[in-house]
Parts: structure tokens; C-alpha cells; sequence
């Protein structure tokens, strides 16, 4: 596909795109799943669905014995008072009492055996390139490949789940388990996740799970802020119908299919707070044992008022697949001198090791971090240089300035008389009160290893787009520590996409599931208008590779420690070499000390006896070094740090050279121990190239492929509520439903139920204008439901033929493509298609017109008939209504090019069950797909009537767009675009509540005609 852009006079040549880029995986692939529009052209494998039974009598309780064997216990007991036990009844008791481990059982766990699921078909409904759409901005043509498109001839394109394709990210609407089941089952990605998280509802109220509307993040609990969109409804009840008991239930099974996709080395994040903590992490020891569990993360967060203790924290939970193969990368933070107690810091015993090799210890001010240290000072603490033992090779009398020391009763030194020869000419080595200690230098490590408490992740998070949004720190942790560049990253919980988000940041592969349609709109957005730093592949990679599975390249620190100084052979030509010139230059030093007055060596005594008097324990070493002159000589460990005016200027120059030489060396020194220690690469680090912004990389909007009804069925409908036990309330051919919510469970029930509905109000039009059935029957059909008649305004009676959507899906292309010719064979007149969402490129088929002798509607039902009880009222009447299209004109350029013009769309509000004509600023977001193949929606275009939506990106790509052009990407007028090779344009809008509705124009030869 090429959309070369029309080209306005004073930017004649295309701007560059050299420093636009996005990561591409070359390496992974991912298997060939239906397209929306080429879902019916081709064949998936039928698969049975799950039904679950749950006892809902039974209260949450802490178990010890998964086989039941428990249950005896009471009853053996009471057979003991009474008669000996026999042999297998001691066995059994005495097994009980020595092996039980506690565990958890809820209502309806131990009825169920095992479960099973659905692996449903995905099918893709938009294809996403980021840098699609920037180049479009630049005035560069944009190809197919770029929206990581397979481009396969139409004989492989069919052959579903076949073969493998390049991979792309993929954000999936639907229900997380089955969509896990299909991963793991019908795209063989089991075994081959590096990273799930998973942040799952908190507490039972519904405000806290759903949020009905993109632009709006306060939510509540009455009627009209319960979301409507199908899936949504499904999940809160697949959830939350048995209050805790179902929350258990939908966790546990949930966790099975994630130890499934786990690699062996994987990693499973669950967040959550205290109101549930304790359960679900009895829950990931059940599933995934015990001896698994990493870690319990609490990490802060706002804290609000309560009439007790404020909370503070929230956790998650870290557990492994396999503990002992887990992939673990260290995270480091920047030290403190804080770190190491939780006290006043001015306790710490710290010394500041001067640039001149002078020592002090810190003052209270500088330990608390109240006052700047001197400049190119150090800090060093310490550390022991000794250990508890009798190794007779590390007992001996070790010279140290002067003094003959041993390690001391039960003690031998940490090195070899060699090795503690490095330390000391090292220079680190200090004498204590009561023995030696290594100088262990705080940046020695380079930072500290974060723990399991996380302290600085509350505060506001900045762009809060949705109302239970993660802080990007907090997963971001969690990734870096257990993943590489390239691996695999599944997040069954988006939301507002965080783990997305932070995935395409650290160049990790990611697949992320929801079953809203807010939260993927709101998903998208933040991965398509965001810009990262172009990370640098290792060194051995190719030049210019997009791959982030090669590696990156890391900032690295030196970890040295003692064992790294003392056994580092190459300091000691370093050593030899230094020690000449510092002996000479000691000498000249001794040899000026001669020039020293009585009077002076006087003079200079009464100025350390004077400030002693004046300051005591501030006076220094290096005081006492300064006025406190030998009689004959320095030893090297007792030279000067620096001069004072009174010196003769002999001896100030050549303390001066010494200390020079004495600098050298310890540079050299330095140098040498930094260059052999081991360097410690800092994951959260990598190397970025300048002038490089880096985009999202491709990825796909998919969704499940929902069964179709038939009243030939006998099946349970594809994606309602887990079925329920009965408890004296009757349900519909046989199959129970629970109290109050009156919802039937079978095709034949649900179907049955929609055509009385219809049959008794009819279908509204937006024109207000009512069309009632003079005769409404059930049609025996896969794809047809009912037949009947209505008659229009003159007077004419037309055959009607209904087919129903999926009571928790949208209608698809594929019930479009079967229903029609079907239709269109029995000589219907016209098709209603009645269901509580439509996916987009159903709406493109219905518009392109496959057959033209049987007019089509899309009728939505009111999603109130859906909601059972979860309202307190449910309305019975306008509960069919059919919803217009786009309000877009196509328009010619003196030039030839083509440009949309959005004037509006007509939103349909299912809390009131009104269609309201509104202007374009109120949708959520319009896309373009310029060379529409009536298969995949491939944005090309994507205009966000928030004007700050594109500012951030927009502002890092200055110089590589035409700014003017991308300013244009928040209005309601297109970029000017040619005819492509399809000679179609789709133009899709996205509504408050996440829906999409779609118009299709077909670009003329002669002129614009709409299709």
C-alpha cells in the first residue's frame, strides 16, 4: 500500500526520517490467524466449551488435606474412645497429623474435579504501525510491511493456524481465559512466556473493575455508571456472582492456564492488595507450589484517612515456574549514605577519603545528606578484613605502618601475605582501635541491590488515563528483573496498557488481553502516540539492527571487592614502578626538612596546641601532620596532606611534588582495580543512540471469534456465565439458573427470549421511526434466527429475515458472510442484524454491498437485556434500535488526492438507549485506513481530538516531521491521500465507550462515489 502525500509549495522535498524508528523482531514468529474480513473464507477447528458448577453454601476455609482424608479425622477420633484402631485407620491418622499442608477451599472447589476451556479462534480487526503514520506526516509512501503484514497469496492467507508470520505485538478484547487457552493450545506459544502480570480486581465493588468511558476516569457504583459492553458484564459475573467464592474460582483457573504459558524460567507477577493478599497468595501456592514463591513485593501508595491505621502499601506477589531455573537480572538503585540503618544516619561510623589521601570522619550534617561532601572526596565505611578461623596460611605478623599485627585469637587474616600486601599498597587499609579493616569505598558496588520494598512508587502518576492505572516504575521493575531484550511479555489484565507500555519501552515482545473495549482504546492511544530512546544492540549485531532479541548494550559499573584488589597480579609492576619515584621524592622531602627553624617547628606546634584548646576532637590527622614536624624524617605512611604558610618554601614544593607523585600513582592504581573487577551491567540502563525516537513497534487489535447461535444447536451459548447449581428457582429446558437473574442459558432459551423481545417492540430507526412485525416466526437456521414481515410507509409488505448476535460477543464478518447469502437464497427482502456490539468489519461488508437485493440494518440491542440482575429495573420497550454510520464527506484536491472531511457520528448511549447525533470533537478518536483490502483495518491516519494527545510525540520528532501536517492528526480533516491499490477508503470512529462504527467510500475513476 502506498499513500504518497500531496506536497505543499514551501516543503518541496520530503522530510528525512532517518532519526524515526521502531524495534523489529526478525526472529520470533507467530501463527497466521483469520483476518475479520477473511474469518468465513476459511476453516478453524470447532472446540468444545467448559461449563462449571459451583456449590455456592460452603464458606471460605483454610484446609490441610487436598484428598478429603480430613474429613475422617473427627470420626477416627471418636472411634479411638471407644474401640483400638485398626492398622489402616492409625495409617490414616497418623499420615494426617505428620504430612498435612494447608490449603484453601472455597465453594464449589472440591465438587470440581478439573476444569477445562474453550481454546476460541482470534481474529484480527486492525493492523497498527506508528510509524506508518509518522512518515505519512513527513510526506514519505507508506508500505504494507511496515504494519508487519504477512502479505500472503490467498490460498496460505486461508490456511488458518497453519503456518507461521512475522511477529507483531497484539492487544486482544476478550475473556483472558479463553484467550489463554488459544495461545497455549492453538498458537503453540506455551512454554514460551518470560513474564506474566497480572493485576486482577482488588474488592467486589464494580467502580473499582470497569470504567465506561474513555474520557471519563470517575467512576461509581449506581446504575447508570455500570458498564454495558458485553464482555464486561460477563467477566463482573464470571467474577464476582459468588462474591469471593467466584473470585477464587476465576483467579485459580486463570493462574493454570499462566503456569501453562510460563517458560521454565518465566515469571508470574500478581498484584493486589491487602484485602485479598492472603488468599491468592494461598491460591499461587496451590498452583504453583510453595517452594516457588519468590518474593511478596509491598510497594507504597497513597495512603487515605480511615478510622484506624492508614495503608500504606499494596504488594505483589512474585512466584516462578521453577524456582531453581528462574531468570533472575539484579536491579540496582543509587546508594545513600543512609543505607544500612534505619536510624539517625549520623550514628553511621563513615570517613571521607580526601582527593590528597587525607581522612576524616563525616560530619552529622553530611551523613544526613543536609550538606554537599568536598568535591572528588569518597566515602568508605570499615569493613572487616579478618575472619573467624584457623587457617594456618593466613595466621602470620603482618607489617603495617610500622607495626607488627596479628589477626588476633580465633581470627586469621582474609588474604595471603601477598594479597594483604596489595591491599595495603592499595591504600585500603586503616588502622583501628583494635585491629586492621579494609576501606570498603560506598561506589565501590555502584549501587544497592533494591529489595522487596519498594518506598518510592506513591505520588500521582502523571497522564492517569484510566481509573485503576499501574505506576510504570512498578512494572517496569518487574520485567527488567526477569526478562531479556526480545522475550515474551503477557499481561491477561491491560487496562489502560501499562505492561504494553513499558514492554515496547525495554524492547520485550507483549501480547495483553481485556475484555473492554475502554481500556483498548485507551491502550492504543498511549502506545501509539509515545515516543522512546532508540537503545544500542551489542557491539557483535550488524549495524543499525532492529532487533532488541541481539541484546542491548548496558551502561556497566565495577563491582570490586576485597577478594578482586587482593588477587589482582597486575598491580604489582603498577607498585614497583610507583615506589622508586616515591622513595626519591620522599628523600628530597626529608632532605628540605632540615630547613626548619627551631623558632618554626615552635610556631607551628602552637597552632595545633591552640586549637586543640579552642576545638578539640575537630582537630584532624592531617593537623597534627601539618604543625607537628618530625626531628629527622617522615615515614611515608606520616607525610603531610598539605603545607601551611609558614613552611620555607623548599619543603612546600616538595611536599607538593610528592603529593603529585603520590596522585599518580593511585590513579594508576585505581584505574587497574576498576579495569579487573567484574562489571555489573545495569539492566535498567542500556545505551541509547543519540538522534534516533523511537516509535511502537507494529501491532494488531484482535479479538475471540464468538460461536455463532443456531436453534439447531442444543450447546450451551458461546461466552455467557458459568452455569450455577439451582436452588429451588427453575430455569429453561432443564438448566438452572440463579436466583434473580432470569438468564437463560442455551441457544434455544436465549434465542427464544430475543424473538418474543422483538416481536412485541420492534425495530426503532434513527429517524425515531418504528418498524413493528405484522408476523415475527423462529427460522431453523445456523445464521438465521427468525423470519417475518413489517410494512413500510407505503403500505408495502417486506419479508424480514433476523439473525441475533452472540448474547456476550459482537456480530462478526463471519455471521455477516454466512447470514446474507443465506438470505439472499430464501428471498428475503431484508436482514436485520440484532446484537449488543458489531465488530467493524461486519459494518464494512454490510456497507460494501455484497448483495444488493437484500437490504441490511444493524440493530443494537439494548445491553439492559443483558444485565439480568445487576439492575434493579430493566426496561421493556426501544430495545432494538438501529444506529447510523460515520457523518464523513470524501472530497478531490485540485491535484488528484482525496481527503475525509469528519462532520460527525451518531453515538449510541446504552444507559439510555438513545441514539445522539454528535459533532466530531466528541468522538474519541477517528482512523483512516487509505488503501482499505477489506480484510484488516490498517491505520494509516489517526486523528485524536484531544489536541494534546499527539504534543509529547510531536515535540521529540521535531525536524522529522512537517509539524503543520502532524498538528492536523488532531482535527477532523485528513491528509490529502491517493488511490491505492483496493480504491478504497474506511474511515473508523471510535466512540466514548469504545466502540467502533465504520464507512467504507470507494475512490472513482470519474469522481468520488460512495459505496
Amino acid at each position: 500500500m502506498r499513500c504518497a502525500m500531496a506536497r505543499k509549495k514551501k516543503s518541496e522535498e520530503p522530510v528525512s526520517d532517518a532519526r524515526i524508528a521502531d524495534y523489529r523482531y526478525d526472529d520470533s514468529k507467530r501463527k497466521n490467524i483469520p483476518p475479520a474480513g477473511l474469518a468465513a473464507q476459511g476453516k478453524v477447528a470447532d472446540s468444545n466449551r467448559i461449563e462449571y458448577a459451583y456449590n455456592p453454601h460452603l464458606p471460605p476455609v483454610l484446609r490441610s488435606d487436598p484428598a478429603g482424608e480430613a474429613d475422617r479425622l473427627p470420626e477416627l477420633l471418636e472411634i479411638a474412645r471407644t474401640r483400638p484402631l485398626t492398622a489402616d485407620e492409625a495409617r490414616t491418622l497418623s499420615a494426617a497429623l505428620r504430612n498435612q499442608e494447608p490449603w484453601m477451599e472455597w465453594s464449589g472447589k472440591r465438587e470440581q474435579k478439573g476444569f477445562a476451556v474453550d481454546p476460541v479462534a482470534l481474529h484480527i480487526h486492525e493492523r497498527i504501525s506508528a510509524q506508518a503514520i509518522t512518515k505519512i506526516a513527513a510526506r514519505q509512501d507508506v508500505q504494507r510491511d511496515l504494519f508487519a503484514d504477512p502479505q500472503l497469496d490467498y490460498h496460505k492467507a486461508v490456511q488458518f493456524y497453519q503456518h507461521d508470520v512475522d511477529w507483531a505485538n497484539r492487544m486482544i478484547l476478550g475473556d483472558s481465559l479463553q484467550v489463554m487457552a488459544s495461545l497455549a493450545r492453538r498458537e503453540d506459544v506455551a512454554g514460551k512466556v518470560q513474564m506474566i502480570y497480572m493485576d486482577p480486581p482488588y474488592g467486589i465493588k464494580f467502580a473499582s473493575n470497569f470504567q465506561p468511558e474513555i474520557a471519563n476516569n470517575k467512576v461509581g457504583d449506581k446504575e447508570k455508571d455500570l458498564t454495558r459492553e458485553p464482555e464486561m458484564v460477563k467477566a463482573y459475573r464470571d467474577t464476582w456472582t459468588l462474591g469471593v467464592h467466584s473470585y477464587l474460582a476465576y483467579l485459580r483457573d486463570r493462574l493454570l492456564l499462566s503456569k501453562e504459558l510460563l517458560a521454565d524460567s518465566g515469571s508470574i507477577f500478581v498484584q493486589i492488595s491487602d484485602e485479598n493478599v492472603h488468599r491468592v497468595r494461598l491460591l499461587l501456592d496451590e498452583v504453583f507450589q510453595a517452594h516457588n514463591a519468590v518474593a511478596t513485593i509491598a510497594y507504597k501508595k497513597a495512603a487515605p484517612m480511615t478510622k484506624t491505621i492508614k495503608n500504606g502499601f499494596n504488594y505483589i506477589l512474585w512466584y516462578a515456574k521453577d524456582k531453581e531455573k528462574v531468570k533472575c537480572r539484579k536491579i540496582f538503585r543509587p546508594r545513600t549514605l543512609g543505607d544500612g540503618t534505619t536510624e539517625d544516619p549520623k550514628k553511621l561510623a563513615l570517613w571521607l577519603q580526601m582527593p590528597d589521601g587525607s581522612e576524616r570522619t563525616l560530619t552529622t550534617e553530611e551523613k544526613r545528606e543536609e550538606v554537599s561532601l568536598p568535591e572528588n572526596a569518597v566515602v568508605f565505611r570499615a569493613d572487616k578484613v579478618r575472619d573467624s578461623g584457623q587457617l594456618d596460611e593466613k595466621i602470620f605478623e603482618f607489617d603495617f605502618q610500622g607495626e607488627e599485627l596479628l589477626p588476633g585469637k580465633g581470627f586469621c587474616w582474609r588474604g595471603y601475605p601477598q594479597e594483604m600486601n596489595r591491599l595495603k599498597l592499595a591504600n585500603r587499609l586503616t588502622r583501628t582501635s583494635e585491629t586492621l579493616a579494609y576501606k570498603l569505598f560506598l561506589k565501590d558496588s555502584g549501587g544497592v541491590e533494591i529489595t522487596s520494598l519498594w518506598d518510592d512508587t506513591a505520588g500521582k502518576i502523571p497522564d492517569m488515563r484510566y481509573v485503576v492505572q499501574t505506576n510504570e516504575k512498578i512494572v517496569s521493575r518487574c520485567l527488567l528483573m526477569t526478562t531479556d531484550p526480545g522475550d515474551l511479555v503477557l499481561d491477561p489484565t491491560c487496562g489502560s496498557g501499562t505492561t504494553a507500555f513499558v514492554s515496547e519501552q525495554w524492547g520485550r515482545r507483549w501480547i495483553t488481553i481485556d475484555t473492554s473495549r475502554v481500556a483498548l482504546s485507551l491502550a492504543r492511544q498511549r502506545l501509539l502516540t509515545s515516543s522512546f530512546p532508540f537503545y544500542k544492540v551489542r557491539t557483535e549485531a550488524q549495524e543499525g539492527a532492529t532487533n532488541p532479541a541481539l541484546g542491548f548494550t548496558y551502561t556497566t559499573v565495577p563491582h570490586i571487592t576485597l577478594k578482586s584488589i587482593a588477587q589482582n597480579a597486575a598491580l604489582d609492576p603498577i607498585f614497583a614502578r610507583h615506589q622508586s619515584i616515591l622513595d626519591a621524592k620522599l628523600n628530597q622531602l626529608n632532605s628540605a626538612l632540615a630547613s626548619v627553624t627551631p623558632e618554626l617547628r615552635r610556631k607551628l606546634a602552637e597552632k595545633l596546641t591552640d586549637k586543640e584548646r579552642l576545638e578539640g576532637k575537630s582537630v584532624t590527622d592531617s593537623d597534627r601532620r601539618r604543625w607537628q614536624l618530625p626531628k629527622e624524617s617522615w615515614q611515608e605512611w606520616e607525610v603531610p596532606f598539605d603545607t601551611d604558610s609558614d613552611w620555607p618554601k623548599p619543603l612546600a614544593e616538595a611536599l607538593e611534588a610528592y603529593r603529585v607523585a603520590w596522585r599518580a600513582k593511585m590513579d594508576e592504581v585505581n584505574a587497574c582495580i576498576e579495569a579487573n573487577a567484574t562489571p555489573e551491567e545495569l539492566v535498567d540502563q542500556p545505551e541509547p543512540v543519540k538522534g534516533i525516537v523511537r516509535v511502537s513497534g507494529p501491532f494488531t487489535m484482535e479479538a475471540v471469534m464468538p460461536v455463532a447461535e443456531s436453534l439447531e444447536c442444543d450447546s450451551p451459548i458461546g461466552g455467557e456465565p458459568d452455569d450455577l447449581e439451582t436452588f429451588g428457582v427453575g430455569g429453561v429446558g432443564g438448566v438452572c439458573v440463579p436466583p434473580g437473574a432470569g438468564d437463560p442459558v442455551n441457544a434455544g432459551a436465549y434465542l427464544d427470549r430475543m424473538l418474543h423481545l422483538l416481536r412485541g417492540d420492534g425495530v426503532r430507526f434513527p429517524n425515531n421511526k418504528s418498524m413493528k412485525f405484522s408476523r415475527l416466526e423462529q427460522y431453523n437456521g445456523d445464521y438465521l434466527h427468525a423470519e417475518g414481515e413489517w410494512a413500510n410507509g407505503d403500505g408495502i409488505t417486506r419479508t424480514v429475515a433476523v439473525s441475533f448476535g452472540p448474547q456476550f460477543g459482537p456480530v462478526t464478518a463471519f455471521q455477516v458472510e454466512n447470514a446474507l447469502p443465506t438470505a439472499s437464497r430464501r428471498g428475503f427482502d431484508e436482514l436485520v442484524f440484532a446484537g449488543f456490539s458489531f465488530d467493524a468489519a461486519a459494518q464494512a461488508i454490510i456497507q460494501d454491498d455484497p448483495n444488493p437485493r437484500v437490504r441490511c440494518h444493524l440493530a443494537h440491542i439494548r445491553p439492559d437485556v443483558n444485565m439480568g440482575d445487576l439492575l434493579k429495573e430493566t426496561q421493556d420497550s426501544q430495545l432494538f434500535t438501529v444506529f447510523g454510520s460515520p457523518r464523513t464527506r470524501l472530497d478531490t484536491t485540485k491535484d488528484g488526492m482525496y481527503v475525509i472531511q469528519m462532520e460527525g457520528v451518531d453515538i449510541y448511549n446504552p444507559v439510555e438507549n438513545t441514539i445522539v447525533p454528535t459533532n466530531a470533537d466528541k468522538v474519541a478518536a477517528w482512523f483512516l485506513d487509505t488503501d482499505y483490502d477489506g480484510q484488516t483495518f490498517c491505520i494509516t491516519q489517526a486523528f485524536f481530538p484531544d489536541r494534546t494527545a499527539w504534543d509529547k510525540l510531536a515535540k521529540v520528532m521535531r525536524g522529522a516531521i512537517d509539524e503543520e501536517r502532524f498538528a492536523a492528526l488532531s482535527g477532523t480533516l485528513s491528509l490529502p491521500f491517493p488511490a491505492g491499490k483496493y480504491k478504497r477508503v474506511a474511515i473508523k470512529v471510535i466512540d466514548p465507550r469504545g466502540n467502533d462504527v465504520l464507512k467504507v467510500y470507494r475512490l472513482g475513476t470519474d469522481g468520488v462515489t460512495y459505496v
